[in-house]
């Protein structure tokens, strides 16, 4: 087994594709001395990897939200925004914030949400006198509350994995989410104060709370159809998924007229290329996972942390430290789909809440896209607002620790992530 890890790190290390390097040592495996009868069992395992209806609903958010981009909603969330928060010091930097608030209602990316939020807001706030390194900081940091707060691509995939209530991740997922957004706008309050950055508000005409709302009211509704329909019993998350690719058409086609069939041709392609990357990672992965359980590797995973303590809590925080250290160095998704079939059933086993452990993944594996030195957030962030790497990265670190404090604070109180799908009947 240890040569089998060894292998994939260095597969990883030479470049090789994720979902080629799973595959591999998964098949790799299979051709051991007692294995190759079990290479039969290969296409059998890449379907059931992949065969859950409720995995539908992941290229439907893909597709939903990059409608939404397409048609041009930044700016409307922005002057909202804006007309909100826009009249106090740091006054960008909490509209860049809160932009990504109402951002996470609609894609559930938060590398979409870097790119389409940086584009604007790091060369208006670097007009306005702020530092850019600051600007692409807070534009990565607040960028990961997108998948935290539903709809969420990364809660579909967790939840379809671990057989947990998607619905009910979704719910776990907004007080957190809320909270982080607090955090970092508070910790920006802190700042501004202390660095007397700028109260100046974007170079146009600030409308009325009012008029910015009803601009941008066609957009906010996508995410209180989806979150009402689900959490209302109406339909189901990948049932709710397609009602928002209709709505993002119909809003986009009949209402603001500035999409058509290149663009629907465009976001197409962008949907099966993103969902066709994930559907590859799990299909694999499902080899590996085989493998893995045939080899004991859960059982004894779960004897060494049994082993430490007893106590939930203390496993938690064992998790949620080694979570940190391994997304330091791989890709988010992967590291769910690789670990949380070993560590959900361990967790569980424990005492821990199904949602209560799925939230402190997604939150644990959502900061690692702005941990240095592989945060594809931070990557995204300095190439959209023109920064070096290294100028970003030390620019995050304040961020990452208030961040790293909510996290904290979820592990410990799991009423922060449990009361909400109790309230609506969810757990």
């Amino acid at each position: 087994m240890l040569i089998l890890l060894a292998a994939f790190a260095l597969l990883v290390l030479l470049g090789t594709p994720l979902a080629f390097s799973i595959g591999i040592i998964g098949l790799i495996a299979l051709t051991q001395p007692d294995g190759p009868s079990l290479l039969r069992l290969v296409p059998m395992r890449l379907f059931s990897g992949i065969d859950m209806f409720s995995l539908m609903a992941m290229p439907f958010f893909i597709l939903a939200g990059d409608i939404m981009n397409r048609i041009q909603i930044t700016d409307r969330l922005i002057d909202l925004a804006n007309a909100l928060v826009g009249r106090v010091r740091g006054a960008l930097a909490h509209v860049n914030i809160l932009v990504s608030v109402l951002f996470a209602g609609l894609t559930g990316a938060a590398v979409a949400d870097t790119a389409a939020i940086g584009r604007m807001m790091i060369p208006a706030m670097a007009d306005q006198g702020y530092r850019r390194p600051f600007a692409a900081a807070v534009t990565a940091a607040s960028s990961v509350i997108g998948p935290i707060i539903p709809p969420s691509i990364i809660m579909v995939i967790y939840g379809s994995l671990m057989q947990v209530s998607i619905a009910g991740l979704f719910a776990a997922g907004i007080l957190p989410g809320i909270m982080m957004s607090v955090a970092l706008m508070s910790y920006v309050a802190w700042r501004a104060r202390k660095e007397d950055l700028p109260i100046a508000t974007l170079d146009r005409e600030v409308p009325p709370v009012r008029v910015a709302l009803k601009r941008a009211i066609l957009p906010l509704m996508m995410p209180l159809i989806i979150l009402g329909g689900i959490l209302g019993g109406v339909f189901t998350p990948t049932e709710a998924a397609a009602v928002a690719v209709v709505y993002a058409l119909a809003v986009g086609v009949l209402v603001y007229r500035n999409f058509n069939l290149r663009d629907l041709w465009d976001v197409l392609y962008e949907m099966v290329r993103a969902s066709g990357a994930v559907f590859i990672i799990l299909a694999a992965a499902s080899i590996l996972g085989w493998v893995l359980a045939k080899e004991g590797v859960p059982r004894d995973l779960a004897n060494f942390l049994g082993g430490i303590s007893s106590d939930p809590l203390i496993l938690l925080l064992v998790v949620t430290f080694a979570l940190l250290l391994i997304g330091m160095f791989m890709e988010m998704t992967a590291v769910l789909i690789i670990l949380g079939p070993i560590l959900h059933p361990i967790a569980v086993s424990m005492g821990v809440d199904p949602l209560h452990f799925g939230i402190i993944m997604v939150v644990n594996l959502n900061i690692a896209l702005i941990t240095p030195p592989l945060g594809a957030c931070l990557f995204v962030a300095s190439s959209v607002g023109n920064v070096r790497f290294e100028a970003v990265a030390k620019a995050i670190l304040p961020f990452m620790l208030v961040e790293l404090a909510v996290l904290l604070l979820v592990v410990v109180f799991p009423a922060l992530s449990l009361t909400l799908p109790r309230l609506l009947g969810l757990d």
